[in-house]
């Protein structure tokens, strides 16, 4: 009877990681397919493809580098663009740090590597909602890396066949962003954090140079809402 409930207990945890990755597996296939294509008539192989997929495994960064690919940008240029848009992970691990109390470097290692937009925004939702164990975010991940690996392999196979921006490929990426956002959502604040944050990202694209802007506008865009929680915390206080 016990190793029955521990099989229901595990079979249960694996449903409900596959029920809470499906949706990010539904947006990964189309994404990955595009980047395969893209990827492909920029010159890539299927190794490439599948190499950059499993090593870097961070969709905007790999579009923008096969971008900077087509365009014959150097090799240093094409390393810290993408250093500095993945540097938003610092603060996405922050957020998910305080649910993963106690675990172990290697645990950690694992879990950090499968962290995405948006298995981020998935399990933190989850994370507090309550009752969300960290394997199953981590299952989550994993999931989702596999899928977004085997997507991104099909469309490098199949990218001679698909003319680069069919099926609203340029857009999906955007789209997907744009979800994820609404998903976010949560309140005034949430709201007033989102727009001071475009405004900032629009505002510091017309005079910084590059992908540094994401960044800042990131930064910028977590400090007002932070300062904005605090100063509704204190209104909410003073009426007490």
């Amino acid at each position: 009877m016990k190793e029955m409930r521990l099989f229901v207990n595990q079979f249960g945890f694996a449903l409900e990681s596959l029920k809470a990755a499906w949706p990010i597996c539904l947006g990964y296939l189309p994404l990955g397919f595009a980047f395969g294509v893209l990827a492909q008539k920029a010159g890539l192989d299927l190794l490439d493809i599948g190499l950059m997929s499993i090593l870097v495994y961070a969709g905007s960064s790999q579009f923008i580098a096969v971008a900077m690919l087509s365009s014959t940008a150097a090799p240093l240029s094409i390393i810290l663009t993408t250093f500095v848009v993945n540097f938003r992970h610092l603060l996405m691990s922050s957020s998910l740090a305080v649910h993963l109390h106690g675990e172990g470097r290697r645990f950690l290692s694992v879990f950090a590597y499968g962290v995405t937009d948006e298995s981020f925004a998935v399990n933190l939702v989850k994370f507090r909602a309550g009752g969300w164990h960290r394997y199953q975010a981590l299952a989550v991940n994993q999931i989702s890396n596999f899928t977004w690996i085997v997507s991104t392999i099909l469309g490098g196979y199949t990218g001679q066949f698909i003319l680069a921006g069919s099926y609203g490929i340029d857009y999906a990426l955007s789209a997907m962003f744009l979800c994820l956002l609404t998903f976010q959502l949560r309140g005034r604040i949430y709201l007033l954090t989102a727009i001071i944050s475009g405004a900032a990202a629009i505002g510091l694209s017309l005079v910084v140079p590059g992908n540094g802007f994401v960044v800042m506008a990131s930064l910028f865009g977590a400090t007002a809402g932070f300062a904005l929680k605090r100063y509704a915390q204190r209104k909410r206080g003073s009426y007490a």
